[in-house]
């Protein structure tokens, strides 16, 4: 679960890569170097601390799949660092190894809380079920309802106090990590073969799920 926001104090661009600092806004002075910190939620390394602030390098690869490239100084992100084993776990399991990005398309309040709409291409939504998880900037949320295009979720208050997501608008982008054991599983079924709605790929069906021990 996210544990707060941070301001970005510097964005240092060096050829195709980034050195990005943040300074949280909320108690984080056990902070060391080699930690790993989920911004955004996106897992990447703390490589100085200085004067409350840290910073980070962000690899291109990172910046090509994530929001990262498009945050601007003074911009609030969301933060969290890597649970403890000894800890309970408040969401579902999230890596901070990001997917793809969404697009808000859609924002409304309903008494206390927000409904937001977020589209997503087919690789992404794929992995996406009702009554599943996602992670959206980082925040585990719970799903209301998907289609092949998108995915509602439910913001409620705390989780917007918490967190800068209802300071998005409709048109931002967002980080998205979809539930990592249904990509697991579909690496298990489609080791050998195309994973579903690949060309050539093969359906899941009652014969197909039998060869892989499923069923009687």
């Amino acid at each position: 679960m996210v544990e707060g926001v941070g301001k970005v104090k510097g964005i240092n661009r060096i050829g195709e890569e980034m050195r990005l600092t943040v300074i949280p806004i909320f108690d984080m002075s056990d902070k060391r170097i080699g930690e790993s910190i989920s911004v955004n939620g996106v897992c990447l390394t703390v490589t100085e601390i200085r004067e409350g602030a840290f910073s980070v390098d962000v690899s291109g690869e990172t910046l090509s799949r994530t929001t990262m490239g498009q945050l601007k100084v003074g911009d609030e992100v969301n933060l969290e660092r890597a649970i403890r084993l000894a800890d309970r776990l408040g969401g579902h399991l999230v890596s901070g190894h990001v997917d793809g990005v969404g697009k808000i398309s859609k924002k409304v309040q309903q008494q206390r809380s927000w409904l937001m709409k977020i589209g997503v291409d087919e690789s992404l939504s794929r992995y996406i079920v009702e009554r599943g998880s996602i992670a959206v900037d980082g925040i585990s949320l719970t799903i209301n309802r998907c289609s092949a295009k998108d995915f509602d979720v439910n913001i409620i208050p705390e989780t917007g106090r918490v967190t800068g997501l209802l300071k998005k608008k409709v048109g931002d982008l967002v980080n998205i990590e979809t539930d990592l054991i249904g990509k697991y599983v579909e690496r298990f079924l489609f080791k050998h073969q195309k994973a579903p709605g690949e060309k050539g790929s093969t359906p899941i069906n009652e014969k197909m799920l039998k060869e892989y021990g499923f069923g009687d």
